[in-house]
Protein backbone atom coordinates (compact mmCIF):
# COMPACT_ATOMS: atom_id res chain seq x y z
CA UNK A 1 0.00 0.00 0.00
CA UNK A 2 1.02 3.44 -0.77
CA UNK A 3 3.06 5.02 2.39
CA UNK A 4 1.22 8.37 2.11
CA UNK A 5 -2.20 6.61 1.72
CA UNK A 6 -1.76 4.14 4.61
CA UNK A 7 -0.72 7.31 6.56
CA UNK A 8 -3.56 8.82 6.22
CA UNK A 9 -5.66 6.04 6.71
CA UNK A 10 -3.65 5.02 10.49
CA UNK A 11 -4.65 8.56 11.33
CA UNK A 12 -8.46 8.21 10.40
CA UNK A 13 -8.02 4.80 12.18
CA UNK A 14 -6.87 6.14 15.21
CA UNK A 15 -9.66 8.86 15.62
CA UNK A 16 -11.96 6.22 15.03
CA UNK A 17 -11.03 3.89 17.82
CA UNK A 18 -11.23 6.53 19.99
CA UNK A 19 -14.52 7.78 18.96
CA UNK A 20 -16.65 6.09 21.09
CA UNK A 21 -14.32 6.26 24.64
CA UNK A 22 -11.69 7.78 25.66
CA UNK A 23 -8.87 5.10 25.09
CA UNK A 24 -5.00 4.82 25.56
CA UNK A 25 -2.45 3.38 23.32
CA UNK A 26 -2.17 -0.32 23.83
CA UNK A 27 -6.09 -0.34 23.89
CA UNK A 28 -6.22 1.33 20.72
CA UNK A 29 -3.60 -0.67 18.99
CA UNK A 30 -5.99 -3.18 20.09
CA UNK A 31 -8.82 -2.55 18.20
CA UNK A 32 -7.08 -1.37 14.90
CA UNK A 33 -5.01 -4.11 14.61
CA UNK A 34 -7.69 -6.62 13.18
CA UNK A 35 -8.31 -3.49 10.24
CA UNK A 36 -4.65 -2.39 9.67
CA UNK A 37 -1.42 -3.09 10.72
CA UNK A 38 0.19 -0.90 13.32
CA UNK A 39 2.41 -1.36 16.60
CA UNK A 40 2.76 1.18 19.66
CA UNK A 41 6.48 2.97 18.20
CA UNK A 42 4.00 3.46 14.75
CA UNK A 43 1.00 5.09 17.04
CA UNK A 44 3.00 7.22 19.58
CA UNK A 45 4.01 9.84 17.02
CA UNK A 46 0.44 9.78 15.30
CA UNK A 47 -0.98 10.72 18.78
CA UNK A 48 1.65 13.41 18.98
CA UNK A 49 0.55 14.67 15.56
CA UNK A 50 -3.05 14.55 15.82
CA UNK A 51 -2.83 16.31 19.23
CA UNK A 52 -0.58 18.92 17.76
CA UNK A 53 -3.46 19.49 15.21
CA UNK A 54 -5.96 19.81 17.85
CA UNK A 55 -7.94 16.51 16.91
CA UNK A 56 -7.04 14.82 19.90
CA UNK A 57 -6.78 16.03 24.22
CA UNK A 58 -4.91 14.02 26.27
CA UNK A 59 -4.87 13.59 30.26
CA UNK A 60 -3.00 11.41 32.43
CA UNK A 61 -4.46 9.06 34.76
CA UNK A 62 -2.61 7.01 37.46
CA UNK A 63 -2.80 3.48 36.67
CA UNK A 64 -1.13 0.80 38.61
CA UNK A 65 1.17 3.28 40.03
CA UNK A 66 2.15 4.67 36.53
CA UNK A 67 0.58 7.48 34.55
CA UNK A 68 -1.71 6.03 31.80
CA UNK A 69 -2.22 8.71 28.84
CA UNK A 70 -5.86 8.95 28.04
CA UNK A 71 -6.79 10.23 24.29
CA UNK A 72 -9.93 12.07 23.52
CA UNK A 73 -11.24 13.25 20.27
CA UNK A 74 -11.94 16.69 19.51
CA UNK A 75 -14.62 18.54 17.48
CA UNK A 76 -12.23 18.82 15.16
CA UNK A 77 -10.95 14.68 15.13
CA UNK A 78 -15.23 14.42 14.47
CA UNK A 79 -14.81 16.84 11.30
CA UNK A 80 -11.60 15.08 10.28
CA UNK A 81 -13.47 11.42 10.38
CA UNK A 82 -16.81 13.13 8.67
CA UNK A 83 -14.61 14.35 5.78
CA UNK A 84 -12.80 11.49 5.03
CA UNK A 85 -16.13 9.56 5.00
CA UNK A 86 -16.81 11.95 2.47
CA UNK A 87 -14.01 11.35 0.82
CA UNK A 88 -13.94 7.70 0.70
CA UNK A 89 -17.37 8.19 -1.67
CA UNK A 90 -15.27 9.94 -4.16
CA UNK A 91 -12.33 7.20 -3.84
CA UNK A 92 -15.03 4.27 -4.59
CA UNK A 93 -16.27 5.69 -7.55
CA UNK A 94 -12.40 5.90 -8.63
CA UNK A 95 -12.21 2.59 -7.60
CA UNK A 96 -15.48 1.52 -9.76
CA UNK A 97 -14.06 2.90 -12.91
CA UNK A 98 -10.45 1.68 -12.70
CA UNK A 99 -12.08 -1.71 -11.75
CA UNK A 100 -14.87 -1.45 -14.10
CA UNK A 101 -17.22 -1.92 -12.14
CA UNK A 102 -16.25 -4.91 -10.28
Amino acid sequence: MDIQLKRGLLDVCVLAAIRRKDSYGYQIVKEIQPYIAISESTLYPILRRLEEAGQLTVRAVEHNGRLRKYYRITSLGVARLNMFAEEWKEMMYIYQFVTGGR
